[in-house]
């Protein structure tokens, strides 16, 4: 199987020849003893163990990765510290215990980042930033020493994942989320900066549709908003693309997908620095307008959206309202255009006679207001179901039927010449 598909269940249902590694004098006895404990144990049951146990534990691991370098095995114990960090972050701070003062703790983990295996390195990555995240000052200089050593190799192997990415669809995600975790220390930020990492951040920037593109943009746009504390790098942020890109992600973005990525505080993040550039003030001043606008216009297509969704269509304003539907009308475009699919269905199932008008309306006000509207109702077999509404035994309905239809026939050219 290649390594880059390996989960951790997969990984952990290995059988490990402990027995022999102690043979070969790569483990002690008291080692062993500690294993055997551990080892294919309940999470209850491991959890007391490093409740009891915890610094002799991560002593062990950091052995075996030390001292052993087959790669079945190195993925084994990373493993057992992925899963033991997964269920309590806090267990970071053992790495720090002044117990293993005289160990060389990181040493490893550094190392195992030039590995080309991907399972190795992911899994190596994600327990360096919880000893980060969780680590605690020492007066011991070598410790500090060691731990500037580890944020240093961190950073350029996350500069590294998103310059060629080890993993062609894993390697740019897993760098920006850890990214959006450790640029909340000034010191990272201050390493990212000296890698040159922020540039590599821009491209990133970009209209995302998928779960997963919206979630590394997410954790990009927290990554910008976090270098927007660090006075060196706002200059930068602000006369690279990075407002171009930004302003391309609020023109396709829904209201809450904005919200959601933090651009409002993002842009008020930049907003509120110190300037001396006006032309660098005007054009966040635009996109802070611009985004304005942008959830105006959106917080009304989302009442329409939700109102169409439920199924139950009444005359309220912003169907008849012109504006409404020329600021909206490529909303519809959305998710496979699924509010025209919707009222379709609408007219398919619904025995709601101001439902059945108010659809039909709204189908002959796309028609109208939309560049490839006539096309598109058409594409979707929307003439079959209307005619069907014109012997309809509600007046309202068929006059509302009728409207559509001639709009579909004459298209928008001569659309703005019928009236209800």
């Amino acid at each position: 199987m290649d390594q880059a598909e390996l989960s951790t269940e997969q990984v952990l249902q290995r059988d490990i020849p402990w027995e022999t590694y102690m043979t070969t004098k790569l483990i002690s006895a008291t080692d062993l003893q500690l294993l055997r404990r551990y080892d294919k144990k309940t999470e209850s049951a491991r959890a007391q163990l490093l409740d009891e146990d915890g610094r002799a534990y991560v002593q062990l691991f950091v052995t075996i990765l030390r001292d052993i370098f087959k790669e079945e095995t190195v993925e084994y114990v990373l493993a057992l510290i992925y899963e033991m960090l997964s269920a309590n972050p806090a267990r970071a701070r053992l790495f720090h215990d002044q117990s293993l003062a005289h160990e060389d703790t990181y040493e490893p983990f550094l190392r195992l980042l030039s590995k080309g295996n991907w399972f190795i390195q992911e899994k190596n990555y994600r327990p360096k930033a919880s000893v980060i995240a969780n680590g605690e000052a020492s007066g011991s200089k070598k410790h500090i020493t060691t731990i500037d050593d580890l944020l240093s190799g961190l950073v350029g192997w996350l500069c590294a994942q998103l310059r060629q990415p080890s993993h062609p669809t894993r390697g740019a995600p897993v760098a920006i989320s850890c990214l959006s975790t450790l640029l909340k220390e000034p010191v990272v930020r201050s390493l990212f900066v000296q890698a040159d990492g922020v540039k590599l951040l821009v491209p990133l920037i970009s209209p995302a549709s998928t779960q997963q593109s919206i979630q590394l943009l997410y954790e990009t746009c927290l990554c910008i908003w976090l270098m927007s504390y660090y006075e060196p790098t706002i200059e930068y942020l602000a006369t690279s693309r990075t407002m171009l890109r930004l302003t391309e992600v609020v023109k396709s973005s829904t209201k809450e997908k904005m919200v959601d990525l933090g651009l409002p505080h993002i842009i008020h993040s930049l907003k509120t620095q110190a300037w001396s550039d006006e032309d660098l003030l005007d054009a966040l001043n635009q996109l802070e307008e611009g985004l304005k606008d942008k959830i105006r216009k959106l917080s009304s297509f989302g009442k329409y959206k939700q109102e169409v969704l439920l199924g139950h269509l009444d005359w309220n304003p912003m169907h008849k309202e012109a504006n409404f539907w020329r600021e909206n009308v490529t909303s519809f475009e959305e998710n496979d255009l699924q509010i025209l699919r919707v009222l379709l269905t609408i007219l398919d199932t619904s025995s709601d006679p101001r439902s059945l008008a108010v659809a039909c309306y709204d189908l002959s006000q796309f028609i109208q207001y939309h560049a490839a509207g006539r096309v598109i109702v058409t594409d979707l077999k929307a003439k079959e179901r209307v005619m069907k509404l014109m012997a309809h035994e509600n007046a309202e309905v068929t006059k509302n039927a009728l409207l559509c239809i001639q709009r579909l026939l004459l298209g928008a050219k001569y659309a703005s010449f019928l009236q209800v």
